[in-house]
């Protein structure tokens, strides 16, 4: 059975490729991005037995886990070192610049669908590309953020 337009774009799921970054607003192309996850600590709780059982032990979620988040890029020449290394470098002056950062999954016509807000993102790492001389693959840095938490936007 055919399928018309309008019920593969409801039906199907986006492909993983087609995805913006914006950081402070300003949209920064990368290569890769992971980590984009929601997670909650736990605690364990023990109640008193009220009868001849033993104690009762639950779990419950607790507060929010920090998320881990990294980005990778390819090194373009004019480009790499202003967007990534001042970023990081803001950190030796001990002033931390946090922002938020957006991945958003985008349809075929490049419109945001589904967002992930990485809340007062900061870098914690920043790995140069590894350089080995028999190979002509492209230098990739990545880039580790830690932030506050992660959220999911529907657009």
């Amino acid at each position: 059975m055919a399928l018309t337009k309008d019920q593969i774009k409801t039906a199907y799921p986006l492909p993983v490729y087609n995805y913006r970054v914006e950081i402070d607003g300003k949209s920064v192309s990368f290569s890769e991005v992971s980590g984009l996850s929601v997670g909650y600590e736990t605690s364990t709780y023990v109640e008193s037995p009220l009868t001849g059982a033993g104690p009762r032990r639950m779990l419950m979620p607790s507060q929010r886990k920090s998320a881990t988040v990294t980005l990778k890029k390819g090194v373009v020449s004019g480009v790499s070192v202003p967007t990534l290394y001042a970023w990081i470098a803001s950190i030796e002056l001990n002033r931390i610049d946090k922002k938020d950062v957006y991945v958003r999954l985008c349809d075929e016509t490049g419109a945001a669908v589904v967002s992930w807000k990485v809340i007062n993102a900061f870098p914690t790492k920043l790995d140069a590309p590894t350089f080995t001389a028999s190979s002509n693959d492209v230098a990739v840095e990545s880039m580790e953020l830690m932030a506050d938490g992660v959220t999911i936007e529907q657009s």
